[in-house]
């Protein structure tokens, strides 16, 4: 009993001692189960994080591979194909195998002509193959949208004489009278003409192929700087955001004049284009187009065009960063303009006829509204495989902002900022021509001539005020021979001879002649 006792005595004891042990236990593993529950919280989140990481880089992973395989298959196409055309070319060497000239070899889009002919475009199609096989394996430009993008533009070095004054010594467009200390000549070299392109390729949207360039170059002025005549700045020529379906397509951005399609040929002026101000409608308009092609037959269709332009009339911006309306913005309205082309294809060149129309309407203050319109007519005619004739002819009225009428636009009877000064529209009529030889896939000659002349009478009856130039210039004619040498596509060389002929109103001409010596690579 005693030992009974004893022992509930012990046990209780115990109780106690674990009890009272077990007390504070308890508290830490409450604090450590919060603990370990936060440490779990902060852990998952780190998972989940990481997961999210190795999808995305599963997706790239993918893109690449995906890329890859397109590269190769385009690799081993192109490779085809260099094959096929070096099996041509071994079998027109092979006696008894002739190849007559106008065919078109098996498995290549190669047309025959003489065997030299033959040889060259063989040659010039494997040099292409070959290149495009090493772009496989060339570091591509890659976008923020990671869609393809593509840089392009030409280092252009020109090298000029001039004999006699003009407006501008490296890409004239006047002959000027001597002034002041203007020299009767100029010798010197340039490089602002070289221009940069990008070029993007979006996603099919709407069944419509997505895509957007835009392209600049160096010739926006000088910088206040010693020799600042070597240092061009960057100035913004064309871009564009294009839809294109099959047949028809979107354009809008800051681009050429559609309905003056056409430019003479010349590297020495690229800045803006050969023949301007003599005949040759140009400007970079912001704009918005549609066009529609409508096939007739198998060799021939007909291309549909109309949009809405900026109104532009010519003027000079003022200086600083603010934008005023120009005269044809002045009027609150946009200028609209069309063009119709018929294209034929003939033993695979193509002729292509055109007329197009353009209207605005321009606000020179105190009500004074002008009309401004033009109609052209544009044709590219191929004369056998050799020659090419091409050419444009407008006739319209108050088109300065189109470089017609030699860039005037308007005239007025008094003081400008009188509300009694009368202003008209100055009518203008001009064109240009060029015959275009081909003596090889490398090698070509042209020569061109164009005249711009506003209606002197006009000048007359209004008293000459146009205030564009110190004189108003009545008729301007240029013309123009080079040839363009081009060993491989991405070498240029060209060597031009250009006579200008400026006329003064109810005075003399002045008149330049300008050489031109050009070296360009493409990229």
């Amino acid at each position: 009993m005693r030992g009974t006792l004893r022992v509930r005595g012990l046990l209780g004891i115990g109780a106690l001692l674990g009890a009272l042990l077990a007390q504070p236990q308890s508290a830490r593993g409450q604090e450590g189960e919060q603990a370990q529950k936060l440490e779990l919280e902060s852990t998952r989140k780190v998972l989940q994080q990481m997961q999210a990481e190795i999808q995305e880089l599963r997706a790239q992973v993918q893109d690449l591979k995906t890329q890859q395989t397109t590269a190769k298959e385009e690799s081993a196409d192109l490779r085809k194909e260099l094959t096929a055309t070096k099996s041509q070319l071994a079998a027109m060497a092979v006696p008894g195998n002739p190849v007559q000239a106008g065919q078109t070899l098996p498995g290549t889009s190669v047309t025959t002509g003489t065997t030299e002919q033959r040889i060259s475009t063989l040659e010039e199609s494997q040099q292409l193959a070959e290149s495009k096989i090493a772009e496989q394996s060339q570091t591509k430009v890659e976008s923020g949208s990671k869609y393809r993008v593509r840089l392009s533009g030409m280092v252009l070095f020109n090298m000029f004489e001039n004999r006699g004054t003009v407006d501008n010594v490296d890409f004239p467009q006047l002959a000027v009278q001597p002034a002041g200390l203007s020299s009767s000549g100029s010798f010197g070299g340039t490089l602002r003409q070289s221009q940069i392109g990008i070029e993007a390729f979006g996603p099919t949207i709407g069944g419509a192929r997505t895509s957007a360039d835009v392209q600049f170059d160096f010739a926006g002025g000088f910088p206040a700087t010693p020799n600042g005549v070597d240092f061009g700045i960057m100035r913004l020529r064309t871009g564009t955001i294009r839809f294109d379906w099959e047949n028809t397509s979107v354009v809008a951005g800051q681009d050429t004049l559609f309905f003056a399609p056409l430019s003479p040929t010349s590297i020495a002026t690229v800045a803006m284009p050969a023949l301007a101000y003599s005949g040759n409608l140009w400007s970079w308009t912001p704009q918005l187009r549609v066009q529609h092609k409508f096939t007739v037959s198998e060799s021939s269709s007909v291309l549909l065009q109309g949009g809405i332009l900026d109104s532009l009339s010519g003027d000079t911006p003022e200086p600083g960063n603010n934008r005023y309306p120009s005269w044809g913005e002045s009027s609150g309205q946009p200028a609209y303009a069309a063009r119709v082309a018929w294209t034929r294809n003939i033993n695979e060149e193509k002729l292509t006829l055109g007329a197009g129309g353009y209207y605005a309407r321009q606000e020179w203050g105190y009500g004074r509204g002008v009309d401004s319109w033009a109609g052209t007519l544009d044709a590219s005619v191929p004369l056998g495989k050799w020659l090419e004739f091409s050419g444009e002819f407008f006739r319209g009225r108050s088109i300065g902002g189109l470089g017609g009428g030699i860039g005037q636009s308007g005239l007025w009877s008094g003081p400008l900022f009188d509300p009694a000064t009368e202003v008209y529209g100055l009518d203008a009529i001009g064109g240009w021509a060029q015959l275009k030889y081909k003596a090889t896939a490398k090698l070509q000659f042209n020569g061109a001539f164009g005249q711009d002349n506003p209606y002197a009478g006009e000048m007359r009856a209004n008293g000459g005020n146009t205030n564009y130039y110190p004189v108003p210039l009545s008729k301007n004619q240029s013309g123009l021979v080079n040839f363009i040498y081009q060993p491989r596509s991405d070498i240029v060389f060209s060597l031009e001879y250009r006579r200008l002929k400026t006329f003064a109103l109810d005075s003399g001409a002045n008149s330049a002649n300008v050489f031109n010596l050009s070296v360009g690579y493409k990229f």
